[in-house]
This record gives structure tokens, C-alpha cells and sequence, in this order.
């Protein structure tokens, strides 16, 4: 089974790592970014000039793109080139009306479609640690998932095409949430005088504790902003998750407040910097 992955940037380039790695089979890969496709090739996947190419090739193909335009492009121009046998892996944070269209229209060809967007950053890319959400048809699911497996190993199903992209919007919304609280609260902390190491330990001890805060205090704390989530794209995700309260009716006062925080971050020009840069817009308030 031939693999093609298209979408090298910063996750994808590490998962695509893993598959080239793992996979007996060849791995063919395509980015707008010719120097990553290039690196890939060295690292012994087999560099494509074109998505249309990864397509002529591949049985499985993953793509791994920053916005809903964006997979919609990639499917739209590899269309006429999907059939019978043929297996697509959207692993992109989009909107998932969005992604329910795209495999809407990638079935009509007789290809099988699921969305598989990830949880946690860098790190698990690199180390093949990565959460998956998927969403499409139980037996498109037990085709996805061995091929998922070299990448992540927290796999699951959350229903139809689209809901693994619920499932992301929701887990990252908590996130951000998470974190704001974080933000605010080391924040007030630091300017009544306690460290960052006395809070982070001091939080560890009650109900407080988080994984936000036992991952990022050094990083705060050292004032390493060094990207491996953006900014921007989780100020995209919450963007996409005030579409879908929206859409329900519901209200979710703080996701908003969390947004206007990312809204300003994007104002301020940190967009590219690691999402936790967010610490000093709240600090900075």
C-alpha cells in the first residue's frame, strides 16, 4: 500500500517522519515548500512536483494543510484523480461543514474519505505520540487507523465525517479556556510577588493542576516563545468554534473572552509566535 502525504510544515513534516519511518511501502510526499520536500526525499520518501502526482501514486492519501480554503483547493484539484480502492486522510483543523463537503465530493469518485485532525503539538509529531480524532464510516475508520498508528497512539472514532473536527474544535476551545485562566491568574500572582516556579508548584498541590501550565511555566517563565502551536492557528480553531455555537445557539461567554485575547495577540503581531505568547497580552492588559 502506497502512502502519499501532502502538507510538510510544522506537524506535517514529523508525521510524514514517522510514516516514511515506519512504513514498509513507499511514501510519496508533496509541500509548496521545495526544501522540505526535498529533506523528506532524503530521509528516503520519494519527493513529488505536484499534489496531483502524490495522487497518481498513492492507494492512501494523507494531506495535512493550515485552513479550510486550503483542503478544499487540494481536494478540488485532486478530484478527477480519486477512484474505487482509494483512501483520503484529512488531518487539516478546518471547518467541518467544510470537510463534510470535501468528502462528499471525494466519495462520489468511489473513494473512501475520513477527517483525523490532531491533538498536542511538535513534541508528539516527532515522537509518533499524537491524539487523533476521526470522523467517517466504521469501516473507513479500520482502514485509517494502522496507517494513523505510525503517527499517534491515542486513536478515536467520534461518529460521521465531520465529527472528529467537532471533537478538535472543542478539545482546543477547552485549551484556550485552560490557558486564559493560567494567563491570568500566574499574572496577578507574579505581580503580588510569587515566582513562576513557586506558583506552578504551589497549583500542582490542588485542584488547579494542568497540563497547560506543567508543560509551558518554564517556557513563561523564560520568556521562550519559540513556535510549535501558533498563535494563529489557534486563534483560527477558536474562530471556527464561535461559528459553531453559533449555528447551535449557544452561548459560550468564555471562548469569547478567550478570543478576544487571541483577536488582540493577532492585532499585536504575534500571530507566528507559540500560541502560550498569549501570556503577555493578558499580562500586558
Amino acid at each position: 500500500m502506497k502512502i502519499g502525504f501532502i502538507g510538510l510544515g510544522i506537524m506535517g513534516e514529523s508525521m510524514s517522519e514517522n510514516i516514511v519511518k515506519k512504513h514498509d511501502d513507499k511514501v510519496y510526499v508533496s509541500d509548496l515548500n521545495k526544501a522540505q520536500v526535498n529533506k523528506l526525499s532524503e530521509a528516503g520518501a520519494i519527493g513529488c512536483e505536484s499534489n496531483i502526482d502524490v495522487a497518481k501514486n498513492a492507494d492512501v492519501i494523507i494531506t495535512m494543510v493550515p485552513k479550510s480554503e486550503h483542503s478544499r483547493a487540494v481536494y478540488t484539484e485532486l478530484l478527477p484523480y480519486l477512484g474505487e480502492g482509494k483512501l483520503c486522510i484529512d488531518m487539516s483543523t478546518i471547518d467541518p461543514e467544510v470537510s463534510v463537503e470535501i468528502s462528499k465530493l471525494v466519495k462520489e469518485t468511489g473513494a473512501e474519505f475520513v477527517d483525523a485532525p490532531v491533538v498536542k503539538s511538535k513534541p508528539a509529531a516527532i515522537s509518533g505520540t499524537l491524539g487523533i480524532y476521526v470522523g467517517g464510516t466504521e469501516e473507513a475508520f479500520k482502514k485509517a487507523e494502522p496507517i494513523l498508528s505510525y503517527m499517534g497512539n491515542n486513536i478515536i472514532r467520534m461518529g460521521a465525517n465531520g465529527m472528529g473536527l467537532v471533537m478538535k474544535i472543542c478539545h482546543n476551545t477547552l485549551v484556550a479556556e485552560i490557558q486564559n485562566g493560567v494567563n491570568e491568574t500566574l499574572a496577578l500572582a507574579r505581580k503580588m510577588g510569587i515566582s513562576v516556579d513557586d506558583f506552578a508548584t504551589a497549583i500542582s498541590y490542588g485542584g488547579g493542576q494542568n497540563f497547560y501550565l506543567d508543560g509551558q511555566a518554564q517556557n513563561i517563565k523564560n520568556e521562550n516563545w519559540t513556535t510549535a502551536f501558533s498563535l494563529e492557528n489557534m486563534h483560527k480553531d477558536l474562530g471556527i468554534c464561535q461559528t459553531l455555537s453559533k449555528s447551535v445557539g449557544f452561548p459560550m461567554p468564555g471562548m469569547e473572552n478567550a478570543k478576544r485575547v487571541y483577536d488582540k495577540g493577532m492585532s499585536d503581531g504575534i500571530g507566528k509566535e507559540d500560541f502560550r505568547a498569549t501570556y503577555k497580552v493578558v499580562e500586558n492588559a
